[in-house]
């Protein structure tokens, strides 16, 4: 489990597949909203919470992302204008599931992404970007039909890792070098 501060009022914690099945959830779990999810994000919600000096305490809203063959973002937000009437404190999670469409992978090396793209170009289809931040390569890749996914991702785990950023802090932060054709331009420009 990683742990980063957005904001005062918000938190990331990503959770890789390998710690979803550490602590007995599956996919078929999280999207069946079931009792047991809820317990289990409300104690890693509250650990989080501890470690990073995050006072929940009033509505906290919880949204979880898929990242398929990745694991899940799960970004909790505090509502900062809720002013609490009394002195108790109350707890009142509201929990939204997304997937998300597309494949993030991060690589230290230039030349690995070259290798990368001269794999993929085979499969002619990949909408891709390639960014640039804090000295690393970030190649997103869009649109992966379902017949080809598995592969696709095997394929970009033997070169590079998945990222935990989000697209929000790359698209910030990050300088876009090729954008739509990156696997398609590398291949052309890089023999």
């Amino acid at each position: 489990m990683k742990l980063e501060r957005l904001t005062n009022n918000k938190i990331k914690i990503f959770l890789t597949l390998d710690d979803l099945i550490d602590r007995g959830i599956t996919k078929e779990d999280i999207l069946g909203n079931s009792l047991k999810v809820h317990k289990l994000f409300q104690d890693m919600v509250e650990e989080a919470c501890e470690e990073l000096s995050f006072k929940m305490s009033g509505s906290i809203a919880i949204e979880i992302f898929s990242l398929p063959a990745q694991g899940l973002i799960i970004i909790v937000t505090k509502d900062e204008e809720e002013l609490l009437a009394d002195e108790d404190e109350f707890l009142d999670l509201q929990v939204k599931i997304d997937d998300f469409p597309h494949i993030l992978y991060v690589f230290d090396e230039f030349e690995d992404i070259v290798q990368l793209s001269h794999r993929l170009s085979i499969q002619g289809m990949l909408k891709s970007n390639l960014y640039h931040y804090e000295g690393r390569y970030y190649l997103l890749i869009e649109n992966v039909k379902d017949t080809t996914y598995d592969m696709v991702i095997s394929l970009a785990a033997e070169y590079g890792r998945a990222s935990t950023l989000t697209m929000c802090r790359i698209n910030e932060y990050g300088t876009c070098i090729i954008e739509n054709e990156a696997i398609q331009i590398l291949v052309a420009h890089f023999s």
